[in-house]
């Protein structure tokens, strides 16, 4: 089902409706994905990289057909234009991070694949990830049963009228 479909119906069931509670409880997730962004960010600047090119190594090895990620399909998953995603990858091939293969069937094709110092970086920037993730489980759990209560219930009962 489209976003767009899903934001429609959800606006049906909820009839106009929305908590105060449900605004505390979109407010902190909010607030949460943020901290960890911003976690992120200082993580990976102080492994002397940009946060962007983290998320780069990131995509690479996470994508379901991990060595085979396209130029597009990082662009897509980064979701910068394609021409940012050539920079990127060519100031990360700079610092011998990650490399460009072509396709042994299609030489047009071209692949990036992490090098052996990518994968070191890499690794040890999501142990630092997972070890915050973990810290914060607890509270995420919390707040993500929370958000689906208030998803579940918001055609069912009443509430604070959306105010303007």
């Amino acid at each position: 089902m489209c976003y767009v479909c899903i934001v429609q119906r959800y606006k049906r069931a909820a009839r106009g409706w929305v908590t105060p509670a449900a605004y505390r409880a979109l407010a902190e997730f909010r607030y949460q994905i943020r901290r960890f962004l911003r976690f992120s960010e200082r993580a990976a600047r102080a492994a002397g990289l940009e946060p962007q090119h983290h998320q780069l190594l990131l995509a690479v090895k996470g994508l379901p057909r991990h060595g085979h990620a396209t130029v597009g399909e990082l662009a897509e998953r980064l979701q910068v234009q394609h021409h940012s995603a050539v920079e990127l990858i060519d100031r990360l091939v700079e610092r011998k991070l990650v490399r460009r293969r072509r396709a042994t069937v299609d030489r047009r094709r071209v692949f990036v694949e992490l090098t052996p110092r990518g994968e070191t970086v890499l690794r040890e920037l999501s142990l630092h990830h997972l070890a915050e993730l973990a810290a914060v489980r607890p509270a995420v759990r919390r707040l993500a049963g929370s958000l689906v209560a208030h998803a579940g219930n918001s055609g069912d009962r009443g509430g604070a009228r959306i105010h303007r």
